[in-house]
């Protein structure tokens, strides 16, 4: 019998050692061809230590196998969470049984991490399964506790692969309860699962074994952030991704870039809750560590060398991306101060403003306490960083221009930032999505602008950077895209026709409109509703026939294009009574297709109940100002 300070112990660490060496390091260089060669040559040398263990076991057997509770190895596979305690029955961690129980375990795991990592699934869970097993026998100790939560880890990872999320869940919540409960019954650096084949002298340092657990315990962290966000539990997913996150950066265990995504993408979430300042840390902290990963190699060292060539393309896209949830986070911020602040016509409510800007003080206050009890990324090194880049920009609502420009100039700032990646040509989709942005934040900025010629000047900024696009893309290649910027081309001079009416009712109470404030007006009406009818002509068949039903997706935006070109044919000003005429006719028919296709599909009533109301209304006015008109004419001949 070979006693575990025999040679032939020492023969089974250098094996272990040399199976670790395959799989971590060797199996990086194997050839395409034959992509799994050191695994297939590590699997066998664990299958070797196996059966040396199965051999020690049965020499030593006999000599404790009835001072332990516990020792009947169940006859089914164990569902995870069938035993109620873990930590108060079965052999003792630190028995001969309990060590035998926990080697034979490990090997069985790394078997079954072997045959997952070379796509033999079933072979890897039956494994996984059989470790599982051998630890059914075993109490939660320092000993053991890390395979326990490690071998959870692997079979979550395994059945989340399958789309089983719920199989996943329980394995993973079951390792995440018995972390919680070892550190706050033991919490003692427990030993590695390495260390079960290895000689006394290379035994890891307690400090050593602490991060490995950590970093185990991180992992079960990140994987139940995917499982609960499959799950559709986002609050709970979100945060799990920020504890794992955190905990990352504590273990120093990240890739800065991928860290550095997964924060600016948690910012998303933060952002759609209106919990800006954890959205701002989040960026900020992408910010930051995304800068770790190093300076952007240039052109011309690119052309040079096909592996800087792709770092080069890698680092100025992902930042690129890092810009584009900066771009959201700024626009979403001005368009919940907008919500905030508008009143019932859309237009800034100076009232509500003196009462926010009041409580604003209060509001400071309760943002300070928050960062207090926030979960805080970034260490002695980075904090400050984050800090900084974090008082660049609020993160309470902006309650005047001033404040809403400072965000704004923010927003615009990663605008340029994502365009240099992001340009049209190879990235068509990519780029008219960040013009559209940067429209939108115009449009929101406009909103805070007391003065109506700037608020022009800044729809018109909108237009010149969406119409020439627009007018030049495919529209069999990107016809929804252009579909979206028509109708905001249609909206945008629509708001400035509108302002324009407001400057031109103030001119008509001192005098009369002139032919220039005229013809500009009608021509901002023209283009509004050429844009319009653009996209509503994109809606017909190729035979150039009109759908009887809209779709789902295009229902309202058609229903309210129709309503809106209805709306600016009664506007235009003119004094040709044909003309005004021919104006009041296009008017009438588009507010009775309004009508009549909500009659024929009730179904479409509540898309549109406001524009429905109206159009009704109208339906009955028009047909009495047409006749009069009419009547002047006739009288007049």
């Amino acid at each position: 019998m070979a006693s575990f300070n025999s040679n032939e112990w020492r023969a089974i660490c250098d094996k272990f050692t040399n199976a670790q060496n395959l799989t971590e390091t060797e199996s990086r260089k194997d050839p395409e061809n034959d992509p799994f060669r050191s695994k297939y040559k590590a699997r066998d040398l664990l299958r070797e230590i196996y059966c040396s263990l199965k051999s020690f076991e049965a020499g030593e057997g006999e000599e404790d196998s009835s001072g332990e509770s516990g020792d009947q190895r169940p006859t089914e596979e164990p569902v995870d969470g069938q035993r109620e305690d873990v930590f108060g029955q079965g052999f003792s961690g630190d028995s001969p049984a309990g060590l035998r129980a926990a080697r034979l375990g490990a090997v069985e795991y790394y078997l079954g991490v072997n045959h997952v990592d070379t796509e033999e699934l079933s072979a890897g869970q039956e494994h996984l399964m059989n470790c599982m097993k051998l630890l059914e026998r075993c109490r939660v100790s320092s000993q053991n506790v890390s395979l326990f939560i490690h071998v959870r880890n692997q079979l979550g990872i395994l059945w989340a692969g399958r789309d089983e999320t719920e199989t996943a869940q329980g394995f993973l919540e079951t390792a995440e309860s018995i972390y919680q409960r070892y550190m706050k019954e033991d919490g003692s650096p427990p030993t590695d699962m390495t260390e079960y084949f290895t000689t006394e002298e290379n035994l890891l340092t307690h400090q050593e074994r602490t991060k490995r657990f950590e970093l185990a315990y991180t992992h079960t962290m990140y994987y139940l952030a995917q499982v609960y966000k499959n799950l559709g539990q986002t609050e709970r997913a979100a945060t799990y991704c920020h504890t794992t996150l955190q905990r990352q950066l504590q273990l120093n265990q990240f890739t800065p870039m991928e860290w550095a995504l997964n924060a600016a993408t948690l910012s998303q979430y933060y952002i759609t809750k209106g919990r800006y300042m954890e959205g701002r840390h989040c960026l900020s902290a992408a910010t930051v560590i995304s800068d770790l990963a190093g300076e952007v190699p240039s052109e011309a060292a690119a052309q040079e060398s096909e592996a800087e060539s792709e770092r080069r393309e890698h680092l100025r896209q992902k930042r690129a991306e890092i810009a584009r949830c900066w771009i959201k986070y700024c626009l979403n911020l001005l368009q919940d101060a907008r919500k905030q602040l508008e009143d019932n016509i859309g237009e800034l409510d100076t009232d509500r403003q003196d009462e926010l800007k009041m409580a604003r003080r209060r509001e400071e206050e309760e943002e300070e306490k928050g960062r207090k009890s926030a979960l805080l990324f970034g260490s002695e090194d980075t904090f400050d960083s984050i800090a900084s880049i974090e008082e660049k920009v609020m993160c309470l609502f902006p309650l005047d221009f001033t404040e809403a420009r400072s965000v704004f100039l923010v927003g615009q700032n990663y605008v340029t930032q994502a365009k240099d990646f992001f340009q049209m040509d190879g990235y068509v989709t990519d780029h008219i999505e960040i013009l559209q942005d940067h429209s939108a934040l115009f449009r929101a900025l406009a909103f805070f602008e007391e003065d109506m010629e700037r608020r022009c000047k800044m729809h018109k900024r909108r237009v010149d950077m969406l119409e020439t696009i627009c007018n030049d893309l495919n529209a069999q290649y990107y016809l929804l895209i252009r579909r979206q910027l028509m109708f905001e081309l249609a909206e945008t001079y629509n708001e400035m026709m509108d302002l324009k009416l407001t400057l031109a009712n103030r001119q008509a109470d001192t005098q009369s409109l002139d032919n220039h404030t005229i013809k500009k007006f009608n021509h901002l009406c023209s283009a509004s509703a050429k844009y319009f009818q653009m996209f509503l002509d994109s809606l017909c068949s190729p035979e150039g026939k009109y759908p009887e039903h809209l779709e789902e997706e295009v229902l309202r935006p058609a229903l309210v294009a129709r309503f809106r070109v209805a709306r600016l044919h009664s506007r235009f000003i003119s004094s040709s009574p044909t003309v005004q005429l021919d104006n009041l006719n296009k008017s009438l028919e588009n507010y009775k297709y309004v009508v009549q296709y909500c009659e024929a599909h009730p179904e479409a009533e509540a898309a549109v109940e406001t524009e429905l109301e109206l159009s009704k209304e109208m339906v009955g006015l028009l047909p009495l100002k047409i006749n009069r008109l009419k009547a002047r004419m006739a009288s007049n001949n």
